[in-house]
């Protein structure tokens, strides 16, 4: 067996894809298949299945994946504990929400790079969650506590959310005087199928039987048409007080959300997990200003 093959399952088998997996290899797609074939004829087992949605693991290939993250945790624990020059390195990968990875850690990851070089952080900052019990991710900051799974969690820091609008549409739409007056305004929001999480189906606590006609699972996207002047949204004050061309509307409406951070136990005690983690908790104590309102 070529070890180094092992390499290209474990990413093929945390992206899902080969052709998500082929450029953090540094290979093009035919390679990567190339090197799951000949895997799967050394060791006489087929790894991996083809769906709509890409390579899907079989039995043998999730029993692979085990030994292989065990393979892949042992290795790095020698590298970190080796008193090399580099420091702490190897690959960490971080899932967040869209909004919190985008407008928080995004903009003080370089922080993280420059006080530790030789760790990569993968970032995965969607709509949805990559899932640390299932090990397709070291790190998740969550919308809620996960309630079951070998995992390490805590409440990592609330957050608020106000109304917003941009300067531009409240000049022209007269402004918000009162949730009543709510019906005379364009309201952006959530996709109602496409919600991934109920603490984001929050409109009816703005007012009960309100409809939002222009949707988006993006909280970016929802963002971006608030402050073209498209209609009213509900945001994050992390990311609608950090945007000069917003102002916030109806004082007396504020939302109180949380953040979870959870940590597989098994990557609890890896230097780079650990210096993430204690980084994160440090950076969301300076950030408190931005994230929660009064």
């Amino acid at each position: 067996m070529n070890w180094d093959d092992l390499r290209f399952f474990l990413s093929v088998a945390r992206a899902g894809q080969i052709g998500r997996a082929a450029p953090g290899l540094r290979a093009d797609p035919t390679t990567v298949s190339r090197r799951i074939r000949r895997l799967e004829k050394d060791i006489g087992q087929v790894l991996f299945e083809q769906d709509r949605d890409g390579q899907k693991l079989t039995a043998a290939g999730r029993a692979l994946l085990i030994r292989a993250e065990e393979m892949e945790q042992s290795v790095s624990a020698i590298g970190e504990g080796s008193g090399g020059k580099g420091g702490p390195s190897g690959i960490l990968r971080i899932s967040a929400s869209e909004g919190f990875g985008t407008w928080v850690i995004a903009r003080h990851l370089h922080e993280f790079a420059t006080k530790y070089p030789a760790i990569t952080v993968d970032l995965a900052a969607s709509s949805g969650f990559l899932s640390p019990g299932k090990r397709e991710t070291d790190i998740a900051i969550l919308l809620a506590r996960p309630r079951k799974g070998p995992l390490l969690t805590r409440r990592l820091t609330e957050y608020s959310l106000g109304l917003y609008g941009s300067l531009d549409y409240l000049e022209a739409a007269g402004g918000v005087t009162s949730r009543d007056s709510l019906s005379a305004h364009r309201i952006i929001g959530y996709i109602p199928d496409q919600i991934y999480a109920p603490e984001l189906d929050y409109l009816s606590e703005l007012l009960p039987g309100v409809e939002a006609c222009l949707r988006s699972s993006s909280i970016n996207a929802q963002q971006r048409m608030c402050q073209a002047g498209a209609g009213l949204a509900i945001l994050p004050d992390f990311i609608g007080g950090q945007d000069e061309k917003l102002q916030r509307v109806l004082p007396d409406f504020t939302l109180r959300r949380a953040f979870w951070i959870a940590i597989h136990q098994d990557v609890r005690n890896l230097a780079r997990v650990s210096l993430f983690n204690d980084w994160l908790t440090e950076l969301v104590a300076t950030q408190a200003r931005i994230l929660t309102v009064s």
